[in-house]
This record gives structure tokens, sequence and C-alpha cells, in this order.
């Protein structure tokens, strides 16, 4: 167990656990698209080593990792979403890390914003200076996010 930056108890393992728990629960649902931005994108990371075989989609917002896992073999589709001026997430540690995804990774970069902007929680301690609207740079992120949704749409919905 590890402490997060609000002081709240990381659980990584418990929080795995509840995400394929979620996805048993559904047989419903072939297709999962599953994100997470910062520290939710290392969650992120950690549920693709769980889920081969199953039809499930990644997006790893404003985040550094995979770090730990090597994701690189992976028959998954993967996006990385990062920002400029992102110091909590910086390009070089983002970049750092690229050979832990599959080669098939979709990246997309987006010029000027920076960590905090992906979420509305205002401005977190080490971040950048964005040149961009928060606006903006949710909207690029919206955008992906709902084109992988689409792509992981059953047909003809």
């Amino acid at each position: 167990m590890l402490e997060g930056p609000t002081g709240l108890e990381f659980r990584p393992a418990e929080l795995n656990g509840r995400t394929l728990t979620l996805m048993a629960a559904h047989p419903e649902l072939a297709r999962w698209v599953v994100a997470g931005h910062s520290l939710g994108g290392a969650l992120a990371a950690r549920v693709a080593l769980s889920t081969r075989g199953r039809d499930v989609s990644f997006v790893l917002i404003g985040t550094t990792h995979p770090r730990e896992h090597d994701l690189s073999k992976l028959d998954a589709s993967m996006i990385k979403i990062y920002s400029t001026s992102d110091g909590v997430a910086p390009v070089d540690g983002v970049m750092a890390n690229r050979r832990l995804l599959p080669e098939t990774t979709a990246w997309v970069e987006i010029k000027g914003g920076n960590h905090s902007q992906f979420g509305h929680y205002g401005h977190q301690l080490f971040d950048g200076r964005a040149t961009i609207t928060r606006e903006a740079q949710q909207a690029t992120t919206r955008q992906v996010m709902l084109d992988a949704l689409r792509a992981n749409a059953p047909h003809g919905e």
C-alpha cells in the first residue's frame, strides 16, 4: 500500500482486482476502454497486464507509465496522450518509457497543455505553465476518448 498525493491510500492490486471484477460482472459488454490520468495511467497499465485475450483498449493520459510493466507485446489498442508543458509527467519522462508500449501505440501530443488541465482541480505542485486554455486541452482529450469509445463500440452503434 502506498500513500497518494492527497494522503489517500493507494492500493494498486485492489483497484486492479475491482476493475477485473467489474468486467467479469458484465459479460454482455464484450469491449472495454480503460483510461487513466496520471497515477490512474499507472493503474490502467497494470490492468492491461491482466486483460490479455480480452477486447480492451487503453488510453493513458498525462502519465510516464508504464514504468515497471512491459506492455510492448500487448495485442490491444493503446493511446498515449501527453502535453508539452506537463511538469509532473514531462515529455522526456513520457518518452523514456516509450519502449514499454506496443509499437502500434497512437501518440497524441497536446502543445502547450499541462498536467493540471487534464482535470479540473486547480494547479498541481511542480506542474508547468499551460499556454493553451483548459477548455482547448480538455476538448482534445475528450475527442481522443470519444474516438476510442467509438472504435471499440459494437458495429452499428
